[in-house]
């Protein structure tokens, strides 16, 4: 792979031109993307989407739009560094791209939870499994839902996936232009270079971890692999490079920030996390200038700063500035990996995520242990799944129910095969966006269209916040 090339400035579609006058003012094509993308309404929704905890009164937990503004903030440094870096494992060539990388990892980490469904990763979760129990059971025509759809569409249907539903949103500006993206922008966006038929949890290749796009979008995605140049020397499509640093972004974000929360909420107190923190590996495993010796002296750093003095406040001021502190060791880690892999990530043969064998891949490994031993299942998370199943799945049910005959040239009003006057409710409430995105894509082909219309519905569900499903949830049922 070639930079030239990786950071080309075509898009799926054209832009309108500005009038002549505006050229006194010239933005490159990738500030350009995130002023689109910053105004969008599916942007602005993640402010009422949960992260991990439930939404609640107090003003400090943070939000799907909170923390898609902090990984864009880490994002951006983690290129602002590659591409000054002054140490001597620096990357010269790098440096030429300084007006390019940073905004591109900016904005793809913007972007990055944009198709994830209300309610969390649990929500996520649920439309996956919802999809796995009635494949076979509802009818579409009298055949079985599943005996109309490939085994690529069906699997699509049964891993729905946040990040593949997130290409699939910035992708419809090849049929509206509402948020019409730079390739690369896009690209990066794509964690996953993987089909639902190919990918494996257990793969050693870190890419192959999750599918990262659906049928509908495998024709664009590969347009946008082979105008960047995405292969390796095999002919594999690969991760853009960028991918990494946005990846890393995330779990850096998602290992400090989130954390902080759970301590503010009382999930655990700095003395039970010193504890757990130090209960993670035993202190004679520790060799100097190995990483457990860089582990051990984050949480010795931690007591440093906490002195003797113990209050939930100064605990809580402490522990914020400790993260701080850590999250720069993250990005210095993160950034030595880049640098380090920088071949075989240009060559599309790198297999692990930039902390692999660093000074802190047992730091953030020991973060994300504390993270699903104390908040995950915390009372106030559990309580909005069980409220999340339970929303989440009716309208789904609803939704994919009214869907399947709203074609009037799919329809046989003899056989009964049309929307009921239950499913014209439901259609009513489908933005004549997701109409329009059907029409412009619909195959002719009664398979594929039907397939087509289901994702109509995941992509209404997936786009609503946490307060929007739950008042329909609400209204559908008699509550309100």
């Amino acid at each position: 792979m070639n930079w030239e090339q990786l950071l080309s400035t075509k898009k799926l579609a054209e832009d309108e031109e500005l009038p002549k006058v505006f050229d006194r003012f010239p933005i490159n094509a990738f500030e350009k993307d995130y002023a689109q993308l910053v105004t969008g309404a599916a942007f602005r929704r993640l402010q009422d989407k949960t992260q991990v905890f439930p939404l609640d009164k107090g003003d400090f937990v943070r939000t799907r739009l909170t923390h898609s503004i902090e990984v864009s903030t880490v994002a951006r440094q983690l290129g602002m560094m590659l591409a000054d870096d002054q140490g001597q494992y620096r990357k010269e060539e790098l440096a030429q791209y300084r007006e390019q990388i940073p905004p591109i990892l900016m904005c793809a980490a913007l972007l990055h939870d944009l198709g994830n469904p209300p309610f969390g990763h649990f929500g996520e979760a649920l439309i996956g499994e919802w999809f796995r129990t009635v494949l076979d059971r509802i009818e579409y025509k009298g055949r079985p839902l599943r005996s109309w759809l490939t085994g690529q569409m069906a699997a699509d249907l049964e891993h729905f996936e946040g990040n593949a539903q997130a290409l699939r949103m910035v992708t419809k500006a090849r049929h509206r232009r509402d948020i019409n993206l730079t390739m690369p922008v896009m690209a990066t966006l794509i964690k996953y270079p993987t089909d639902s038929l190919s990918f494996d949890r257990r793969d050693p290749d870190i890419k192959k971890h999750k599918l990262g796009f659906y049928t509908a979008e495998a024709e664009v995605f590969r347009t946008i692999a082979d105008t960047l140049g995405m292969r390796n020397e095999n002919g594999e499509i690969c991760r853009h490079p960028l991918t990494y640093l946005l990846e890393a972004a995330d779990d850096i974000a998602y290992a400090t920030a989130d954390l902080e929360d759970a301590l503010n909420k009382g999930l655990f107190t700095l003395d039970v996390f010193i504890q757990y923190y130090q209960s993670c590996y035993r202190p004679e495993d520790v060799q100097e200038k190995q990483p457990l010796d860089y582990t051990d002296r984050m949480i010795r750093r931690l007591l440093e700063l906490r002195g003797g003095q113990s209050t939930p406040e100064r605990d809580a001021a402490v522990f914020r500035s400790w993260l701080s502190e850590l999250r720069s060791w993250f990005m210095y880690t993160a950034v030595y990996r880049f640098v380090a892999s920088y071949d075989e990530i240009m060559a599309g043969t790198f297999r692990e995520d930039l902390f692999y064998q660093t000074n802190h891949s047992e730091t953030i490994r020991i973060l994300k242990q504390i993270m699903a031993e104390f908040a995950y299942d915390s009372v106030g998370v559990l309580r909005l799944e069980m409220a999340a199943e339970s929303v989440v799945t009716f309208l789904l049910d609803k939704l994919v129910h009214a869907v399947l005959y709203c074609d009037e040239a799919y329809q046989d009003r003899s056989a009964g095969y049309v929307p009921s006057s239950v499913d014209q409710k439901y259609l009513f409430e489908l933005p004549r966006d997701y109409q329009a995105d059907y029409d412009n894509t619909r195959t002719g082909e009664e398979g594929m269209d039907l397939y087509l219309r289901i994702l109509m519905a995941t992509d209404f569900l997936s786009g609503m916040t946490d307060s929007f499903a739950r008042t329909l949830y609400r209204q559908a049922i008699g509550i309100e």
